[in-house]
């Protein structure tokens, strides 16, 4: 595993989700003072994931042909962009194109996670990808309470500190960013490169082990994004929360997923094999979402964010870390990418049908639909990814060789 190199990318990563957690709990309110009711605040968050949807694909395939380091400094150019755009917003429609730029160039997730299996080998991968995931959380720690502080002199104060967060995190990549992708790895990659197109993309949903990888991606994805995505409006519609209150409920959010992903991640990864992580995360997930629908004051939520923390920390780390192992090294960033698009994909969903049960049924509907939801991922989990023959190379820290059916 090579350290500086790891440093260097999860520096990277954490700098833009700094930027990107600091406007994120405050987009409801900047919303609603242009006077959008909760039906178009979640269009506008779900506008972000369906531009995510097209670009991260195309980022990650990309990025398997180029270069990792060429298309962050794109991805970030992009969401610069984006967050200026958001602080000079004085239009409903100027929240949207900001969301709009961004998503479709903010797709460098994937692509961070590409350049960390360059730099690890498969028995270090997830941790090296958990490390990543501490370095979401730790942004998450300081972005959402800062954002909520700056926001007392006006919501485009944080958009514009967001904005010159990621400008700098430009110059980071430039500056010190090393290729991963090299020039020998490259010419070690004996089999032609995927082509840049969808078709080529989707063909790893034909695949028994990564499609089902996949799949379950999708519907934990569509559970816990009810969760993130709704949580703002959850909160001010239960508990009357200010934009700052919310803003430490996140923090605290991110503290636990820097201790899962920074720290537990490559202990359990070393005790247990990932199928088994993956199953026990899924059970979880679902009694600690049932939780969050029940939950009868602020204390309770901040007792039940433990599990749901936890399961979501393990399962974002464990589903990317497999898929990883599951294909050939020439085409790990197109897989990441369309696993990135699948995620952006339940966002689109989750804002829109999370605003609906909010509002339409209650503030327990989102949770209890979560939860409904990972019983049927957790049945489906067990008989699809739970001691699959594949398994047997994958828990010996080995890649699958070749591009041929799973």
């Amino acid at each position: 595993m090579n350290n500086k190199r790891l440093f260097s990318i999860i520096l990277v990563v954490f700098i833009d989700l700094l930027g990107f957690s600091l406007i994120l709990p405050l987009l409801p309110y900047y919303a609603k003072t242009f006077s959008a009711n909760q039906t178009t605040t979640g269009i506008l968050i779900a506008s972000y994931a369906l531009m995510q949807l097209i670009g991260a694909p195309i980022l990650g395939r990309l990025s398997d042909r180029f270069g990792r380091r060429p298309i962050l400094l794109l991805s970030v150019f992009g969401t610069f962009l984006g967050f200026l755009l958001l602080g000079f917003a004085n239009a409903l429609w100027m929240l949207f194109a900001s969301r709009i730029i961004d998503g479709l160039t903010g797709g460098n997730l994937s692509v961070a996670q590409a350049y960390i299996s360059d730099v690890t080998d498969a028995k270090d991968r997830s941790k090296g990808l958990g490390m990543i995931g501490a370095a979401f959380g730790l942004g998450f720690i300081i972005g959402p309470v800062t954002g909520g502080l700056l926001s007392q002199w006006g919501y485009a104060v944080p958009a514009f500190a967001a904005a010159t967060i990621s400008f700098l995190n430009l110059i980071l990549i430039y500056a010190w960013l090393p290729e991963s992708l090299t020039e020998e790895k490259r010419s070690q990659m004996t089999e032609k490169r995927p082509a840049v197109s969808l078709n080529a993309l989707l063909v790893a949903f034909q695949r028994p082990f990564t499609g089902s990888i996949l799949i379950t991606r999708f519907f934990f994805g569509l559970a816990f994004a009810i969760f993130q995505t709704i949580f703002s409006l959850y909160a001010l519609a239960k508990f009357n929360l200010s934009a700052r209150d919310t803003g430490f409920v996140l923090t605290y959010v991110g503290v636990l997923s820097v201790i899962v992903q920074g720290f537990l991640v490559g202990r359990l990864t070393n005790r247990f094999r990932e199928d088994v992580l993956i199953t026990a995360s899924v059970v979880l997930m679902g009694i600690s979402l049932l939780g969050w629908a029940l939950a009868p004051s602020v204390l309770w939520l901040y007792i039940i964010m433990t599990p749901t923390a936890m399961s979501g920390g393990l399962l974002n780390t464990l589903l990317s870390s497999t898929l990883t192992k599951a294909v050939a090294p020439q085409e790990i960033g197109g897989i990441l990418g369309l696993s990135t698009a699948v995620e952006s994909s339940t966002r689109i969903i989750a804002p829109l049908l999370g605003g609906v049960l909010l509002q339409q049924v209650g503030a327990w509907a989102p949770g209890a639909f979560g939860a409904f939801v990972m019983v049927g991922v957790s049945i489906y989990v067990y008989f699809t990814i739970f001691n699959h023959p594949i398994v047997a190379t994958l828990k010996q820290n080995k890649t699958v060789p070749t591009l041929a059916s799973d």
